[in-house]
């Protein structure tokens, strides 16, 4: 027997729009672009959510519909769901109409969509209880399993999350990890007993990257071609997960490329094997055990060739923003100001960090297509510019709640406009 897990991730970034130096001191509207250029968020959203979501969701429903033993998982980040509220409510609505059929599983993860974990665990364990709070409104759903941000995943964060009470963690399937291990079994982490479930890399990235690859020797992938590859792990492994980004269907993938009707087609052909059948992470958990313990001494991902943590933190320009973003913490926590707080925040999204990533060679492509910014140092002047404002704003804040009316002035009532 083999089980297929789908696991989606649902998530846009609040992008940063061209903020010149001269805007500092002047103007804090830093994700409003309200051209029609490529940094506008409620544009980007909405032109994703006509190829992507709407469509996808209609699929994955009409399939749960037809075949009652398919099922998937999200991870929404917070800053997604905020963008269906403001932008587009008719998205959240349908991801609502798939929770209710009780084939869909929600999985936690940080709201902000953040690097928090590498940086303060006070301020990731903030985040994730922030998630919760949104997942149970939005959703009233409270989530079992956790993944992190792009994957990022060592056996620090395994013990965290298991002491936050998670029964589960999701993590790349990394070979340099596994050696002859196979990543389609359930393992545990070291010295944890929560139970930890690896992507199987190639096989979604058959679907996230290759599909319309014509260059690729596998090309046309067919439900056939793909059904007999899952088939192949009969009697060699318990479950195969696929993960990826949601925005495969029909945004990454265009349905021009027949990713729809693929998609369409697949349970059908995976069923046709008496042996298979689709588990949540959840059910995963559950119905099979661990076969045995896995280290993961340093951070792994799910980024690029390596695996690590290069496309977020590999120059000077992603090391010194984050830093300076993290350095600003408790200041800004002092404010008490929930705007300023929540624009902190928003600013910790891992895709800022991405946009200044200057990597070429294999993953060269990747980065110019997910970058909106005319190049990385566009992109690190960008956030610069806001943090240098943003860091102003609090500055001042700390003026105002700081200074004292001198005693003396008191005794003058009359006496006004002293600052």
């Amino acid at each position: 027997m083999v089980s297929v897990c789908f696991y989606f991730q649902v998530h846009q970034p609040y992008r940063v729009r061209k903020y010149p130096v001269f805007d500092i001191g002047k103007k804090t509207d830093y994700f409003s672009d309200n051209s029609e250029s490529n940094l506008n968020n409620e544009k980007i959203l909405k032109k994703v959510a006509t190829k992507c979501y709407l469509n996808a969701n209609k699929v994955i429903l009409d399939l749960i519909k037809k075949h009652p033993q398919f099922k998937v998982a999200y991870s929404f980040s917070g800053v997604i769901l905020d963008q269906f509220i403001e932008f587009y409510p008719e998205v959240l609505d349908s991801f609502r109409e798939l929770v209710k059929t009780g084939n869909v599983e929600i999985l936690s993860e940080t709201y902000y969509h953040s690097l928090s974990f590498l940086f303060d665990k006070e301020e990731f364990k903030e985040q994730v209880r922030e998630h919760n709070k949104k997942i149970k409104k939005l959703f009233d759903y409270t989530p079992k399993v956790f993944r992190n941000t792009e994957l990022i995943y060592n056996n620090d964060l395994a013990k965290t999350v298991e002491e936050m009470g998670y029964e589960g963690v999701i993590a790349e399937g990394a070979d340099h990890i596994l050696g002859w291990k196979s990543p389609n079994f359930v393992y545990q982490p070291l010295n944890s007993k929560i139970k930890l479930l690896l992507k199987n890399y190639k096989l979604s990235d058959d679907i996230a990257f290759r599909f319309s690859e014509r260059s690729w020797e596998s090309w046309p992938l067919t439900t056939e071609k793909f059904s007999e590859w899952v088939n192949g792990h009969n009697g060699s492994g318990d479950v195969i997960n696929l993960f990826m980004d949601y925005e495969t269907l029909g945004e990454h993938q265009w349905e021009e490329t027949g990713i729809f009707d693929f998609l369409r087609a697949l349970p059908q052909k995976i069923l046709e094997h008496p042996d298979n059948n689709f588990k949540t992470p959840s059910e995963v958990i559950r119905d099979y055990p661990s076969r045995g313990e896995l280290d993961f001494p340093y951070f792994v991902s799910w980024a690029d060739v390596e695996r690590d943590l290069s496309a977020w933190h590999s120059n000077q320009m992603q090391q010194s923003s984050m830093n300076s973003l993290y350095a600003l913490k408790e200041d800004v926590l002092k404010t008490k100001d929930p705007e300023i707080i929540k624009t902190w925040r928003k600013l910790q999204t891992s895709d800022h960090f991405y946009y200044m990533c200057t990597k070429w060679f294999e993953d060269g492509d990747v980065h110019k297509y997910f970058n909106p910014y005319e190049s990385p140092y566009e992109a690190f002047i960008n956030f610069m510019n806001v943090l240098n404002d943003l860091k102003l704003r609090v500055s001042k804040k700390e003026i105002n709640e700081n200074s004292v009316f001198p005693e003396e002035f008191k005794k003058y009532p009359e006496i006004e406009g002293i600052d």
